[in-house]
């Protein structure tokens, strides 16, 4: 079960770090029709507690015959509106004239987002690495939806069981289970800080 949350979070946190930054960086710094009136729309998901969208992710993955598989709690957590809220904020506040200046050089919008933009966000990226990995390896509800083998499921839904019977593998379990989160955060911890100072400045 240890191995399936980390089978789990791991594709979904660098699969929101990818998508979350192209989109942020689109949403962020080109310029195209009704751009703010879509990332509005975007972000109201945000606001929707995750339990509210359960019963049609489930719909949906039942129509798309993936259920009792890792997919319906990965690609919900990939295409999170969160990650392209929080990078956005970031990329928002790089100066045009770096971005006007690497075009007048000749580099596009590939070359650009990878070299410049990326670089200049990365204290935001370590956040969203942070706080993604904390949230997703401490699910519990989707788990429990989404796959019915307990052989699939993550950690985070057997410890309370563990509990019930024996408390000395329950605290070897748990610290386990702990183990990674505070293992990143100790290794993030300094860009942690500056990417939530960075953001409240801005």
């Amino acid at each position: 079960m240890f191995w399936n949350s980390l089978k789990i979070v791991l594709p979904l946190v660098i699969g929101q770090v990818a998508v979350g930054s192209m989109a942020a960086y689109v949403f962020a710094k080109l310029k195209f029709p009704h751009r703010e009136k879509i990332f509005f729309l975007y972000i109201i998901t945000m606001l929707m507690p995750f339990q509210v969208t359960l019963v049609p992710n489930y719909l949906v993955m039942d129509y798309l015959g993936l259920l009792d598989n890792p997919l319906p709690l990965i690609l919900p957590g990939i295409f999170s509106a969160f990650g392209v809220f929080l990078l956005r904020q970031f990329m928002t506040y790089i100066p045009d004239s770096c971005i006007d200046a690497a075009r007048i050089d000749g580099a596009g919008l590939v070359r650009i987002f990878f070299y410049i933009v990326l670089p200049m966000v990365k204290h935001g990226i370590a956040a969203l690495v942070i706080l993604t990995f904390i949230e997703y390896w401490n699910m519990i509800e989707q788990p429990l939806l989404f796959l019915s083998d307990v052989q699939k499921q993550p950690l985070s839904t057997y410890l309370p069981v563990i509990g019930e019977n024996d408390l000395e593998i329950a605290f070897a379990a748990s610290f386990i289970y702990m183990l990674p989160v505070l293992l990143l955060f100790l290794y993030l911890e300094e860009d942690l800080v500056r990417g939530i100072q960075y953001s409240d400045i801005q």
